[in-house]
Parts: C-alpha cells; structure tokens; sequence
C-alpha cells in the first residue's frame, strides 16, 4: 500500500440516509416522490439500482456496512448486540490512512463489554459510536442533546420531555381533521428540524478544513419513524396520488405465508394502518420526509460546488435499511421482503478516470458490504481480508466484470436476550430465531433456523405473496437454493488465518481470492 503521505488525497463525503426505500427516487421511476438532489448525485457519479442492505435492523446493518461483514460473521444480531472489537472498520482504515473521520448524525455501536468495565455508561446504550469516528456531532435518535440545546437557543420551550416537542404534531391543525393521522406537521419549523441541524453544522465545519483533505461521515436520521414532517413538507404530496402497497387481498391470506409473518402482521407497533386513508397519508409523509431531506442534501452539494470543493470530494450515499411502508401489512424495518432490504446508492468520484462511466445506472446486483470496500479502493488502501463485499470500482470505471454476483444475500436475527416472546409463540429457542435470504432474478428463498423455508418464484409472483416451498412441483429448485445458500455461507466463513500457511523457508505466506 502506498506511503499516505506520499500522494494527494480526495475528501470523503459518506452520507447514510435512515430507512429510505431503493424505489423512493425519482430517477428511479417513481411515481410521486421527487428527489431532484439525489438525482443529480447519481447523473454525475453511478447509480446502484438494484443495491441491497445485509441486515435490519439498523444496529446490524450498520455493522455489515461498517466492517463488510455479513451479519453471520459480524453477529452483532440486534439492536444492542455488542460489535466485536476484533473488527476493522471503514472509520479506523480510514484512520490508517492519515484521515481524522468527523461523524456528524450516530452510527448505532454497541459496545464490545470485554473492552470496557462493568459500571461503563456505553453498556447501557446501543447508540455508541463507531471506533475510529470522531464525534463532531454526536445525534443518538435516543438523546440528540446538541440539536435539543440549539431549539432552546432558537426559542423553543424544550421541557425534560423532549418528546413532546420533537414527536408530536401540531395540535388542532387547520384540515387535519379531514386528512389522515399522520398529516399534522411538527412543532418546529423546517429550518429548525433535525436534518437542517446536521447540515448546518456539516457544513460550517467543512468550511473550517480549507484545503486539508477530510472525511466526514453524516448520518441522517430521516425518513425514520416517527411519520411527522415539518410544513412545507408535510403536504408536499396528496395522498390520493401515492401508490397503495404490495400485499395480499387480507390479512388472513397474508398471514397463511408463514407463521412468523401471521405473529409480525397482528403486533400493535408492525402493523400497518386498515384505515386507507390513513395508510395513503402515512406514505405520503414519508415521501415528505424523504423531500426535506433530499433539499438539505441540496444545500451540502452546491456548498461544496460553490467552494469548488466538489472536485475533489468523493461522495458516497445509501441507506441503512428500507421500510416496509404498509406492504404485507407491515411497517417499518423486518423480515425478508425487499422493501425492507432493497436501499438506494450512489457514488460520485469527481476524478478524471471516472467521467467515463457518470450517469452510469448499474442493474446488477450490489450489497452494503460493498462499501468500505468500495470507499477504501477509491483512496488506494488495501481492503482488508475480513471483508465480504468487493469493490464497486470497475463499475464506475465504466467495467462489467464478467465473475459478478448473480445473487443477493440478506439475514434478519429476531432473538431477544431481554424476551422470550417469540419464542413461546412459535415454540423455537432463541438459538433459532435468525433467517438468511437467497434472491436471485426469479427466485427467492428464506431459511430459518427453526422454523419451516419459504420460496417465492418471483417470475409467477413478484409480488411475494405465494409460499411455494411445500409445492411438490417446486422442490427441486427448493433444493437447488437451499444448496446454493450453504455454498454461500462456506465461501464467506472466517477468513482471518485461515489465508495463512507457515512455510519453512518463505515463512508466513498469505492469499486471498475475491469474494464471490
């Protein structure tokens, strides 16, 4: 690996925006919401169409897509599951290189307990931050403290239930009460939301690097529940105007899928709204909150254009996971439908040898483990060993490798340490309470640890309504996914030392392949 301090190095912009579908971009062909900054993110770099995250939720996945592991290597399962602290990770490689990595937003860390004593305040809470990172503007969802001290400077009467400020509406508005539950707008004004603080300061502290190459990390918690936008954005799109979502005709006939599914589909917090005027007003917030975050995002892309730092400044966004959005009867993050798991992402590199491939949409199959390994071939470091994902590079060096996945790979772990609840209500330990998805372009197979398969076959349903593992006539590609999942989890095993061998005159000898 070259000398850092021997070649010029670009900025890192690495944005993760919070639950935001891959299908909620315009130029993806969305039929309502409209994301003019995202769009122009991706017309200037390379789009990911078809990218997936490795987990939900975002404890997990922001492990995978940390240290480019899958959830069965990293085993940070839950919310609240330590991270491992054996574990390289994008923030300390970037480190290594000469980088101090700023993280404006959170990373959701748990701790690793054996690095620390037992009265340590981070064991009580999984919204650590990621070793390597340092906290230029630490905002945990659970105690945004710094936005919180800015409202009150800002006038706003923040009591020590903050709460009620930050998660309720507006009560009484004008026409609210002819519009779903979810259409009143914030308590605060737009200038004053979350997403406009982390900008703010984002950029003022962009403003103080000058020339000195930098690396910020800034973690956005929008669209993440609660479903609440401040005006304008609360009635930017009609509802009668949003697509209804992906289910079966009831939820009884939902629920004959699979019995984890028939226990997510009737939980008070996972079930979507029956009112459809409810369910159309919730999706149309959350393409709100999708729209305010989108214009700040603008404000970050024409300071850096205005500054002429967007020349050099890699920029790197995605998501952490998706939302279920009503489809399948559900909310929020779980399971193993694609809304849950299909994110967006886009990659800009303002160098020369990339201009070949800018506006470049690639349909193949990408994974969130691709992205340290991604951002660190960018800036000519080594990817190291224990990573799963491969470098997106030659794809946005205008390549298509031929040796590229056909296939992608999701877990989702519903253990609980703390509750025994789905255990008892499907009879299964806790040991067996994971699932991993194999997904290719006309098939899709789910493997539980204790429960029975699902396979849908995505050329007759795309919609995923159909369980057809028990269809005699479907057994033998049953077998052949189940078969190439265990192929899968074999290639992606520990790799640490076992790339290693002791040799009598050479002495350590070490060799890798790519994974595939």
């Amino acid at each position: 690996m070259p000398d850092p301090a021997s070649r010029p190095q670009p900025n890192v912009l690495f944005v993760t925006v919070d639950q935001w579908r891959g299908d909620g971009l315009s130029a993806a062909g969305h039929p309502v919401v409209e994301t003019p900054n995202l769009d122009r993110l991706g017309a200037s770099g390379v789009r990911f169409a078809r990218h997936f995250a490795q987990a939900a939720p975002c404890g997990p996945s922001r492990a995978s897509l940390y240290t480019g592991l899958y959830l069965m290597n990293h085993r940070s399962a839950i919310n609240g599951t330590p991270l491992d602290a054996r574990f390289t990770n994008v923030a300390l490689e970037a480190r290594a290189l000469g980088y101090a990595p700023a993280l404006f937003g959170y990373t959701d860390t748990s701790v690793d307990p054996r690095t620390v004593g037992p009265d340590d305040p981070r064991l009580r809470s999984y919204e650590g931050v990621l070793p390597g990172f340092d906290p230029a503007c630490h905002l945990p969802e659970g105690d945004p403290q710094p936005w919180l001290a800015w409202l009150r400077e800002e006038g706003y009467d923040v009591e020590d239930d903050w709460r009620a400020l930050v998660d309720r509406p507006v009560e009484g508005y004008p026409g609210a009460e002819g519009r779903g539950a979810t259409f009143a707008p914030t308590r605060y004004r737009a200038e004053h939301s979350q997403t406009a603080f982390l900008t703010d300061r984002l950029l003022e502290w962009i403003a103080r690097q000058g020339d000195a190459p930098w690396f910020a990390h800034v973690s956005y918690l929008r669209p993440h529940p609660p479903f609440l936008a401040p005006e304008p954005y609360h009635d930017r799109y009609d509802p009668a105007d949003v697509p209804m979502p992906v289910r079966a005709p009831s939820r009884a006939a939902e629920a004959r899928q699979h019995p984890l599914l028939g226990v997510m589909i009737d939980h008070p917090l996972l079930a979507a709204p029956d009112d459809e005027r409810d369910l159309r007003q919730l999706r149309a917030t959350y393409y709100g909150m999708m729209s305010e975050v989108d214009d700040q995002l603008g404000r970050v892309l024409d300071a850096l254009d205005a500054s002429g730092a967007a020349a050099r400044t890699i920029v790197v966004l995605t998501s952490d996971h998706g939302e279920m959005l009503g489809d399948h009867y559900l909310l929020h993050k779980l399971g193993w439908f694609d809304a849950s798991y299909h994110v967006p992402l886009l990659v800009r590199d303002p160098r020369p040898a990339f201009d070949v491939a800018r506006g470049r949409v690639v349909d193949r199959f990408t994974e969130n483990v691709d992205v340290t390994p991604t951002i660190l071939d960018l800036l000519d470091a080594d990817v190291p060993s224990q990573c799963d994902g491969r470098s997106l590079v030659p794809w946005l060096s205008g390549e298509s490798p031929p040796d590229w996945r056909d296939e992608v790979h999701f877990e989702f772990d519903f253990r609980d340490p703390d509750s025994d609840l789905l255990e008892r209500a499907l009879g299964i330990t806790i040991e067996e309470c994971s699932l991993a998805v194999l997904r290719d372009d006309h098939g899709k197979y789910v493997h539980f640890a204790g429960l029975p398969p699902i396979f849908f076959d995505l050329d007759d349903d795309p919609d995923q309504t159909v369980n057809r593992a028990d269809d005699r006539a479907c057994a033998p590609r049953v077998l052949e996914y189940a078969q190439r999942m265990l192929s899968w989890r074999a290639r992606h095993q520990d790799r640490t030392l076992s790339g290693m061998k002791l040799h009598p005159q050479k002495g350590l000898v070490e060799r890798h392949a790519p994974r595939r």
